[in-house]
């Protein structure tokens, strides 16, 4: 196989990638046969590998591919080759047999662990990494039991839209509960920095797109999927766990664990300690289910199952996060702004920004959503929080990100591992008192006022001595129609408010001193009309659940921490990385196990 790089298209009418033309195909292969210098008939075939958008000059943007190829003769061919953007490849090795299997070069059907197995799995939340996870189990054999505390993905989105439109909040089946997890009520976002050891980011992306994802996702630099398809994808993911046996029940909140004291031995002086054992788990009917390995693969904001596990002693510590509000600009201005001319032949723009002051705290724009919505993400009454959603089309009239403050594990105000808990709580009953529990939405220039008039009056100067920065006036920095008369653009009810009635002072200042900056990277960011959003509390988890090298409980054997609200992903496909990843350890302890005679098909 030969990949060719810097394969480069500019935009225009006939290759636009807001709507991916047939005569693409045909310009990528005149292309290649240009680029390998062969005649057409050599060429065997040819797919796209990658596909990126190389906006750094304005005035000459390219659609950059990366093609996979095959041409008779290939060996003559790479041995006179001297072009750099030319290359031989090896495949990677298929993931069930890189991954899932212990011995390299056996086949997957003959390692499957036996249907009949007595072994006990059961996954708790039905988001990424739980539905990843459940999935892998099936297909090696097992039959998971697959919990989820909120309803189906059709229930649930009955259950949101009517939140949405001014209904009472369903507190177990709501924008952060139920299957497919928080990141089904997103923008869809699969990039990820996570390394791909072992084939699994592959996996993942195979897997969506086998259960309905657009074959795009494969290839582009940003792949995202979008709320609209991925309702249909944990359907599908759902049903194929059933289909191998596996079992999946909805409003199945996990209430408590019950757990044994077992006697071991230690491997290196034999001495005798006690374990704790996971033995089941109880349902909130008090249904109890026994269960041998237990995946906990929660939420970010399954608070009530911290404060379970917390009592019944699992070992987890404070992790820092991030908090702020949600930023607001019109889709077609931020699109003007990345794109330029070429704009209208490009998918909605998106952006990244950070803020890092010496000695001060970090600021950065977190979960970009082109193209998308700001949307009542709140799962507790009393509190509220939003987030961002788009769907596949990215076609809403705004986008807009998350701009987020670092938070110290020192602003916790408490040593125990929930009191990150309680900060988020706190800000949240602010932000519903703040608009009577409508999404809170101000002004950039009213944001900045409020703050000066109730924290310093005339003082441009904080209590540690940090300059505020005045904010741009669009009619003198930015003159532009998109900044006129926005409004804000909800999934939820919203209302004018004062975001400053419930952030901490420390996040207000980093707020407005990285908008300043944010403006001198992208021109108009800081306009005065620009519209904030709060409050942005669910940016990750704030507690980790502590696991060894076996992926287990650091004190409780059997359960196996899993995904973002454990600690340990950061979004849809870490989460399902994660998810994977945990599998893998279960079957091949399972497998272990049963080469020893502990358990009996």
């Amino acid at each position: 196989m030969i990949r060719v790089n810097n394969i480069k298209i500019s935009p225009s009418n006939e290759f636009s990638l807001k709507n991916q033309c047939d005569s693409l195909k045909k310009k990528l292969e005149t292309l290649l046969i240009k680029k390998l210098k062969i005649h057409k008939d050599r060429l065997v075939s040819f797919k796209i590998f990658k596909q990126s958008i190389d906006a750094r000059k304005k005035d000459d943007i390219k659609i950059v591919f990366s093609l996979e190829v095959e041409i008779k003769n290939e060996v003559d061919f790479i041995r006179k080759n001297r072009d750099k953007d030319i290359i031989f490849i090896n495949e990677k090795n298929n993931f069930e047999k890189s991954v899932l299997n212990t011995d390299k070069n056996v086949n997957i059907k003959e390692t499957r662990i036996s249907s009949n197995s007595k072994k006990k799995v059961i996954v708790v939340g039905a988001g990424p990494a739980g539905l990843f996870c459940a999935l892998s189990l099936a297909k090696a054999g097992l039959r998971p039991v697959l919990l989820e505390r909120g309803e189906d993905v059709d229930r649930r989105v009955k259950s949101v839209g009517d939140f949405w439109q001014g209904k009472p909040l369903n507190t177990s089946s709501n924008v952060q509960f139920g299957e497919g997890g928080a990141g089904t009520f997103s923008d869809g976002k699969l990039n990820t920095m996570i390394k791909d050891e072992g084939g699994r980011l592959s996996e993942v992306y195979k897997t969506f797109v086998e259960f309905g994802a657009d074959e795009s996702i494969l290839y582009v630099n940003k792949p995202h999927i979008g709320t609209d398809r991925l309702t249909e994808i944990v359907k599908g993911i759902r049903k194929k766990i059933i289909e191998l046996g596996g079992e999946v029940k909805f409003s199945s909140q996990v209430v408590d664990i019950v757990t044994q004291k077992n006697i071991e031995k230690t491997t290196q002086n034999m001495q005798e300690h006690s374990v704790d054992q996971v033995k089941a788990v109880v349902l909130g009917d008090r249904t109890v289910l026994e269960c041998d390995e237990l995946v906990l693969a929660l939420g970010h904001s399954a608070r009530d199952t911290f404060e379970m596990l917390n009592k019944k002693g699992i070992s987890m510590e404070q992790k820092p996060f991030a908090m702020g509000v949600r930023v607001q600009h019109p889709r077609e201005y931020v699109d003007k702004l990345q794109y330029g001319k070429f704009h209208e032949y490009l998918p909605a723009a998106d952006y990244k920004l950070t803020f890092s002051p010496e000695n001060e705290r970090s600021v950065y724009s977190f979960c970009m959503c082109p193209g998308g919505y700001v949307v009542n993400a709140s799962s507790e009454n009393g509190r509220l929080a939003v987030n961002g959603m788009s769907y596949s089309g990215r076609d809403s009239e705004a986008s807009n990100s998350a701009i987020v403050v670092q938070i110290n594990t020192s602003d916790f105000n408490g040593e125990d591992v929930l009191a990150g808990i309680r900060l988020q709580r706190k800000l949240e009953e602010g932000a519903f008192k703040a608009a009577d529990g409508k999404i809170p939405v101000q002004t950039l220039q009213e944001f900045y006022s409020m703050f000066m008039t109730d924290h310093f009056s005339s003082n441009v100067y904080n209590e540690e001595g940090l300059q505020i920065r005045n904010i741009s006036d669009p009619d003198k920095n930015f003159k532009d129609r998109y900044f006129e008369n926005m409004a804000p653009v909800c999934k939820g009810e919203w209302s004018y408010a004062d975001l400053n009635s419930f952030l901490p002072q420390f996040m207000s200042n980093s707020i407005l001193n990285a908008f300043t900056h944010f403006g001198t990277k992208m021109k108009g960011f800081d306009s005065s009309n620009t519209l904030l959003l709060g409050l942005e509390s669910r940016t990750s988890s704030p507690v980790r659940i502590l696991r060894g090298a076996d992926l287990q409980s650091i004190n409780c054997k059997g359960v196996y921490p899993c995904g973002e609200g454990a600690g340990y992903a950061g979004g849809i496909t870490s989460a399902a990385m994660d998810g994977l990843k945990v599998a893998e350890k279960i079957i091949e302890s399972i497998r272990g196990n049963r080469s020893e005679g502990r358990f009996s098909d």
